[in-house]
């Protein structure tokens, strides 16, 4: 039963994220590589960068996992707190009155771009997708931070590559070095495989950044009714510095309703 409670509640992946880094950093650092040759000579200052790197990473996977990615909350009256005001001040005069969509899960009103998601049990605003390695969706509010992760994760899986690489010398091959190199050679395996995933993560969303768009509605627009009912392929791209600029530095949520309304949308 805590096994399953420590499951749901991600503890144990978010455990096993952070046991497999401090894992691989030790084994570059127990082995021959660059790493541990600068130690020896007392060079500190690159070890001293990568292990502040990884503590960095890590800070970063912990707060994406752990902050609220844009649930939908309701206030005493129904409608939705924090942006009824802010919907009311951005939408046109001609729209005075805006009907949101009722949840069929949890009944609360979805604002435009949010989903429900049946893992977390919540209606998450501008969805993307739930990431079962951070355990948590990701959503208008930590979308921008998980980006910053992939880019930071991305520069140590790198980095962590040239390292283990350092360490390694096939020309010696044998099954005596293989005994006492399996670990690294386990450790650079698995950072190549988490460096091509990482590279596609980070490009993928870079662009649906860059575009204003999600992984859902990217994926499921045939199903989406507000993207099949508009006039434009897509109603919230305003060109990819402003959708760069807003993604990254708009710090605040927004009224998504204004902007497709403005571009043809109809509301259903």
């Amino acid at each position: 039963m805590r096994l399953r409670t420590a499951w749901e509640g991600g503890w144990v992946v978010r455990g096993a994220q952070t046991g497999l880094s401090s894992g691989i950093s030790l084994a570059l650092f127990l082995h021959p590589t660059d790493l541990q040759r600068e130690v020896e000579r007392g060079e500190l200052l690159q070890p001293l960068l990568f292990v502040t790197l990884i503590f960095f990473s890590t800070v970063l996977y912990f707060a994406v996992s752990l902050m609220d990615p844009g649930y939908v909350e309701e206030d005493q009256d129904g409608e939705k707190g924090p942006m009824r005001e802010e919907q009311k001040s951005m939408l046109s005069p001609a729209v005075p009155t805006l009907r949101l969509r009722r949840c069929g899960y949890c009944m609360v009103k979805q604002p435009m771009r949010a989903k429900h998601c049946q893992t977390c049990q919540h209606c998450i605003r501008r969805y993307d997708h739930h990431c079962p390695w951070v355990k948590n969706c990701i959503g208008e509010r930590n979308h921008p931070l998980f980006i910053i992760y992939l880019a930071v994760q991305l520069v140590v899986l790198l980095w962590a590559l040239l390292e283990a690489w350092s360490g390694l010398h096939f020309e010696q091959f044998s099954w005596a070095w293989l005994q006492r190199n399996s670990v690294l050679l386990l450790s650079f395996l698995v950072i190549v495989v988490c460096t091509v995933v990482a590279v596609l993560l980070l490009v993928s969303h870079l662009y649906l950044a860059s575009c204003n768009t999600t992984t859902w509605e990217f994926m499921s627009r045939h199903r989406i009714s507000y993207l099949r009912q508009c006039e434009v392929e897509n109603p919230f791209d305003q060109g990819v510095l402003l959708n760069l600029w807003r993604f990254f530095c708009a710090g605040r949520l927004i009224a998504w309703e204004s902007l497709y309304l403005r571009e043809g949308g109809s509301m259903v």
